[in-house]
């Protein structure tokens, strides 16, 4: 019986590894174009704007909370940015205008998108307003700051310096899934090997116990928005570069798709449990999924059908993972 439970514990720890690769090898039978080079590298610039995302959002989760803006955080920050390519900013009182750099640009968008996460932060934590009331507010505050600035319009030919960011590659490898690997990498040593790794964990595990141990739980809460913030607008870089254009409507939705990778990946809803490398893999199997079906002809419709119910599953298996605890 012992064994049995041992093997269940192994089984559900890789259960999202399994998943991906049972998916691949089914979708390598279903079409020959799937097993090829150029689809692999198509799925991983595709599936890198969310990676970038649900990092974040891991963390934000591990601490036991929830961000519902990132998607429109993404799309202000690469609005910010491409607005400020293509046009200067006039100072009457002092009679010039500024005219930012790209890279100047880029990391104004990305102040964007790190001041947005750190309001968020300090919602919940000064205002003690309940994490989904205060990131669904930022969303719609965020979406609205969108239209405002780009007046519903896309800002497009925003040049070959700034599409570096998400068309070239570098050693046959784009540059997204560069720019995702290395965030992978930092986020994994901050999470298992450092000091606000385990107050995160922490956190999310029992915060009344974190709070009494001394720690300051409003500061690690504050970090991890603002981080979470950060990645967002780093997203909306890759993804204003990859289209040469800021859209208006950029990042509608990709909350849901974060949140999904994150539970498909492993992180427990309550907070407390979970990886950025199971992140990554959930990731890929919404990748893999959305690639597979678009090469079976599946209509669009039905995907989301399909999608949806991964989620739920994922979910389920959370629950039972939680309930067998």
């Amino acid at each position: 019986m012992r064994d049995k439970e041992q093997l269940w514990q192994q089984a559900s720890r890789f259960q999202s590894l399994l998943v991906l690769v049972l998916m691949i090898v089914a979708m390598s039978l279903l079409s020959d174009r799937f097993l090829t080079q150029a689809n692999g590298l198509n799925i991983m610039r595709q599936i890198s704007v969310n990676v970038c995302l649900s990092i974040g959002m891991t963390m934000v989760i591990l601490s036991g909370g929830i961000d519902l803006s990132v998607g429109s955080v993404l799309a202000f920050s690469g609005a910010i940015t491409a607005g400020l390519i293509k046009s200067s900013i006039p100072l009457p009182w002092l009679g010039v205008e500024l005219q930012f750099t790209t890279w100047g640009a880029i990391v104004a968008g990305l102040i964007v998108g790190l001041s947005l996460g750190w309001i968020n932060g300090q919602l919940i934590t000064r205002l003690k307003i309940p994490p989904f009331v205060a990131t669904l507010g930022m969303l719609s505050i965020a979406r609205g700051m969108t239209m405002l600035w780009t007046k519903g319009f896309p800002i497009t030919g925003l040049g070959d310096g700034f599409a570096i960011l998400g068309t070239q590659s570098v050693l046959g490898v784009p540059t997204p899934v560069w720019i995702a690997g290395g965030l992978v990498g930092v986020f994994v040593l901050l999470t298992k090997k450092t000091r606000v790794g385990r107050y995160i964990y922490a956190v999310g595990g029992n915060e009344q116990t974190t709070r009494l141990s001394g720690l300051n739980v409003n500061r690690i809460k504050v970090i991890v928005y603002t981080l979470a913030g950060a990645l967002s607008a780093v997203a909306g870089l890759i993804m204003t570069s990859r289209l040469d254009s800021a859209q208006p409507n950029a990042g509608a939705g990709y909350e849901l798709d974060s949140i999904a990778a994150v539970v498909i990946g492993g992180t427990s809803l309550s907070g407390g449990r979970g990886t950025i490398l199971g992140t990554v893999i959930g990731c890929l199997i919404i990748g893999v999924l959305n690639s597979g079906l678009v090469l079976l002809n599946v209509s669009p419709f039905w995907q989301q059908v399909v999608k949806g119910g991964v989620i739920l599953v994922a979910v389920a298996i959370d629950r039972m993972r939680e309930s067998d605890d």
